[in-house]
C-alpha cells in the first residue's frame, strides 16, 4: 500500500476528478462517487477483492442507518406540496408579521418550508405568491426573490429532515437532535443575513413582477387551505421527538428509569419520528383524494428520493475506501498542528458546492471524505455537519439548478441573479459558518 502523503494527495485528485466529472461532464454524481471509490481504492494499493468489499460495506451500511428516513423525509414533503399545506403555513406567517413586510414574511416562510421540502420545490409552490404580494406591496421582484430564496436555502442545507443533512450526520454519526437544533440556530443569521441582502442591496434591481393571478385570486384557487396546526404537524412533531430523545439519552438521564427513556428512544428515533411524521401528512389529505395520495403522492416521493439515497450510498462506499486507506494515521501524525478545525469541512464544501453545483452532492461528498478522520481531527459530528451546510452555499450560479429556478421563475436577467442572488448566497454561507464557529465556542 502506498504512503499516507501518496494517499492524501490521490484523495486531492480524486476530489478534483469528481469535480470535473459532475461539473464539466456532467456524469451523474451515483458514477462518479462509485467510479472513484475504486479507483482510489486500487491506486492506493489495497487489494482488488478488498475494494469490492469495502465499497459495497460503505454502500450498504451507508442504507441502513438513513435509508428509510431521506425515503420518509421526501415522503412528507411532497404530501405537504400536494395538499396546499406549505400555502397554509405561508399564509399563517403573513398574518402573522403583516403583508407590509413582505419580504421577511417571505424568508420565513421559506425558512420553514424548505426543512421538509426541496429549496428548489419550495421557491416553484411559493412563487406565485411571492409575485402576488410584490405586486401588491410594490417592492421589486429582485427584493422578494432574493428574500424567499435565501430563506429556503438555510434550512435545506443545515436542518434535518432534509436528506443532504440527515445524509451528513449518518455518515459521520452525528446526534440527529442536536444536528437539528444547531441547525435551526445557525440557519436563522443565515436567513437574516439573506433577507438584509435582500433589502440593501437586491433592491437596486427594479424588476416588475409577472403575474397572472393576484393574492386574494391564489387563495380562492386552493379553496379550502389545510388546518394551520395539522400543516406545521408534520414538520414540528418529528423534531420534538428527535430532541426528546437526545435529552432522554443525556448522562443525567433527566426523564428518569429505562422504561420512560427507552419510550422516548424508541419514539424519537429518526426512522420512527419521520415515519410518524408521514402519518401526521396523510391527515391533510382531503378525504376524495386518499387513494391518490398513498398510491401516486407516495409513490412520487419515493422515486424523488432514490436519486439522493444512490449519491450517499456511493458517498459512503467512497468514504468506507478512505477510512481503509493510510490517511488517517498520516493526518493524526504530520497535519494536526494545522488546526484548521471547523473551518476545514466548511472550505471542502464550499469548494466542493462552487465547483460542481449540487449542494446536496457538495454535503455527501465533504461528509464522506471527514468521516473516516473525525476523531483524528477532533470535530464535534454535529457542528461538522452544520459547518458542511454552511459551505454547501457558497456561491450558487450557473452549475447549479436552483440559480435557473430563482432567476427563471422570477423573471430575473442572469448577469441581475449574479448580483442580486449568487453574492447573497455567499453572504449566507459566510455568516452561517460564523455562527457556526461562534457556537463551536460554547457546544
Amino acid at each position: 500500500m502506498v504512503s499516507g502523503g501518496i494517499a492524501l494527495l490521490l484523495l486531492l485528485l480524486a476530489v478534483v476528478l469528481i469535480v470535473v466529472l459532475t461539473g464539466k461532464f456532467k456524469v451523474n454524481a451515483f458514477l462518479a462517487l462509485i467510479g472513484i471509490a475504486f479507483a482510489y481504492g486500487l491506486a492506493i494499493g489495497l487489494p482488488s477483492l478488498e475494494v469490492v468489499k469495502n465499497v459495497k460495506n460503505g454502500f450498504g451500511n451507508t442504507l441502513t442507518s438513513i435509508g428509510i428516513v431521506i425515503v420518509a423525509g421526501t415522503i412528507m414533503g411532497t404530501i405537504l406540496e400536494k395538499t396546499g399545506a406549505a400555502l397554509s403555513m405561508t399564509q399563517a406567517i403573513l398574518k402573522l408579521v403583516g403583508k407590509n413586510r413582505a419580504p421577511l414574511a417571505m424568508s420565513i416562510a421559506g425558512y420553514v418550508v424548505s426543512i421538509p421540502v426541496f429549496c428548489d420545490s419550495g421557491y416553484v409552490i411559493l412563487n406565485p405568491l411571492n409575485k402576488a404580494l410584490a405586486k401588491e406591496s410594490k417592492i421589486s421582484m429582485s427584493v422578494m426573490a432574493v428574500a424567499l430564496a435565501t430563506g429556503l436555502y438555510a434550512t435545506h442545507t443545515m436542518v434535518p429532515p432534509t436528506p443532504g443533512p440527515i445524509a451528513a450526520a449518518g455518515a459521520l454519526s452525528a446526534d440527529l437532535g442536536k444536528v437539528i437544533l444547531l441547525g435551526l440556530i445557525a440557519a436563522v443569521p443565515a436567513a437574516l443575513s439573506g433577507l438584509l441582502w435582500a433589502t440593501k442591496v437586491a433592491k437596486k434591481y427594479q424588476i416588475e413582477p409577472d403575474i397572472e393571478e393576484s393574492y386574494s385570486d391564489i387563495v380562492k384557487k386552493y379553496g379550502k387551505l389545510p388546518n394551520t396546526f395539522l400543516s406545521f404537524l408534520p414538520i414540528i412533531l418529528p423534531i420534538v421527538l428527535i430532541l426528546l430523545k437526545s435529552v432522554a439519552e443525556f448522562p443525567s438521564k433527566p426523564f428518569g428509569g429505562a422504561g420512560l427513556q427507552t419510550f422516548f428512544s424508541f419514539i424519537g428515533d429518526p426512522v420512527t419520528a419521520l415515519l410518524l411524521g408521514v402519518v401526521c401528512a396523510l391527515f391533510l389529505v382531503p378525504r376524495g383524494s386518499m387513494k391518490d395520495a398513498i398510491d401516486g403522492w407516495m409513490g412520487q416521493g419515493i422515486k424523488d428520493s432514490a436519486i439522493i439515497l444512490v449519491i450517499t450510498a456511493a458517498g459512503g462506499s467512497f468514504g468506507q475506501i478512505i477510512k481503509v486507506s493510510p490517511i488517517v494515521d498520516f493526518i493524526k501524525i504530520n497535519m494536526s498542528g494545522l488546526n484548521l478545525g471547523i473551518l476545514l469541512p466548511f472550505i471542502i464544501a464550499a469548494a466542493l458546492k462552487t465547483a460542481q453545483g449540487s449542494s446536496t452532492v457538495a454535503i455527501v461528498t465533504t461528509a464522506s471524505i471527514l468521516a473516516p478522520m473525525m476523531a483524528t481531527l477532533g470535530l464535534d459530528p454535529a457542528l461538522t455537519v452544520i459547518a458542511i451546510g454552511a459551505g454547501s452555499m457558497v456561491i450558487s450560479h450557473a452549475n447549479d439548478s436552483y440559480f435557473w429556478v430563482v432567476s427563471q421563475f422570477s423573471g430575473m436577467p442572469v448577469n441581475t441573479a449574479y448580483k442580486a442572488y449568487s453574492s447573497a448566497t455567499a453572504v449566507e454561507g459566510v455568516v452561517a459558518f460564523i455562527a457556526v464557529a461562534l457556537m463551536s465556542l460554547v457546544v
